[in-house]
């Protein structure tokens, strides 16, 4: 496999805070590479430099082998964009948005019929081609951007959570038209999302970004077996005493509480179960429900951050949006 993109101690620095630090990725053709973090982790940052948004400090990165600050019109050509925040005109028809793109990115007039119908079949959207903008719902504009960002036949699609504020029918539509991008256009998909199960099920390889670094990168599964471990999902009238025991008499630390359930990662679920319950009863401790697991996503991500990405999520504006609502002022 080629690298379609590649950084070398990719670095953004405001002042004393470095945003991204000395970021050292590849990015496989025809891969839909998923890249998680906490708000302020740096993630937004790194898509936005590789998108030529913003200027690195340092380092060196390209993009379908153009450098992004020597040929940053090359690479802007090689890639499309769908923003987290809407970008298309709800004024125009959804061909009219697509004509207009195709436009902006020089696209051969004499190509430009061919490759809108092409683009809105792929996302289907034949039907409503020539309907205003402003009588889609929700999941057909999405489904229009990511067209849209096709348009050009870019060799690199980023997409900034491109299904949030979605109903979960919805999201599940447009993971079939990611899926279908990929096989169908030849096209690296570079993902940012705070859907664990969004994460899991498109992504090829997913990176996990804090304080600016790449603490750990590999296939969704393996990244859950590196915990090593299975989860146990406990209910009960009085889970601070019962966290608090299971580590005092157990020895079990790798836990966390989840709205009404304590999560315990061990090694073996089967064995340590009946161990818990005991250790409840004898302290009159009522278990609700205790269930095992294999660990996901969620337990990854909470491993390597110290955090859930439920509790993180939604406290800023966020996305390449808020980066170009930066550089703007």
């Amino acid at each position: 496999m080629t690298h379609v993109i590649e950084t070398h101690h990719l670095t953004k620095a405001y002042g004393l805070l470095k945003a991204v630090d000395k970021l050292d990725i590849t990015v496989e053709t025809g891969e839909i590479f998923g890249l998680l973090g906490p708000n302020g982790a740096g993630k937004t940052t790194a898509i936005s430099m590789l998108c030529t948004i913003l200027k690195p400090t340092s380092g060196t990165a390209t993009v379908n082998g153009f450098d992004i600050v020597k040929e940053a019109n090359k690479v802007r050509r090689s890639i499309g964009i769908v923003f987290q925040e809407p970008s298309i005109d709800d004024r125009l028809t959804g061909r009219e948005n697509l004509y207009m793109h195709a436009n902006l990115y020089g696209v051969p007039a004499s190509e430009q019929k061919e490759r809108i119908n092409r683009v809105l079949k792929l996302v289907e959207l034949e039907d409503r081609a020539d309907d205003l903008l402003r009588t889609y719902s929700g999941g057909m504009r999405r489904r229009l951007e990511i067209g849209r960002g096709l348009i050009h036949y870019p060799k690199v699609l980023f997409l900034d959570e491109p299904t949030v504020g979605l109903d979960p029918q919805t999201r599940d539509h447009i993971w079939k038209y990611i899926r279908q991008l990929k096989e169908a256009e030849d096209v690296t998909v570079v993902l940012t999302t705070h859907y664990m199960d969004e994460a899991d099920r498109l992504s090829d390889r997913i990176a996990i970004m804090d304080h600016g670094k790449i603490v750990i990168l590999d296939s969704p599964p393996k990244l859950k077996e590196t915990l090593e471990g299975d989860v146990v999902e406990v209910k009960s009238n009085n889970l601070d005493a019962l966290s608090e025991l299971v580590t005092k008499f157990l020895g079990l630390d790798k836990k966390k509480t989840v709205e009404d359930t304590l999560e315990i990662t061990v090694r073996n679920g089967k064995a340590v179960m009946p161990r818990i319950m005991e250790l409840a009863t004898h302290n009159n401790i009522y278990v609700e429900s205790i269930v095992l697991r294999e660990p996901n996503l969620e337990d990854v991500f909470l491993h390597y951050t110290g955090k859930t990405i439920r509790e993180d999520s939604g406290k800023e504006l966020h996305g390449m949006a808020a980066i170009q609502r930066r550089t703007i002022k």
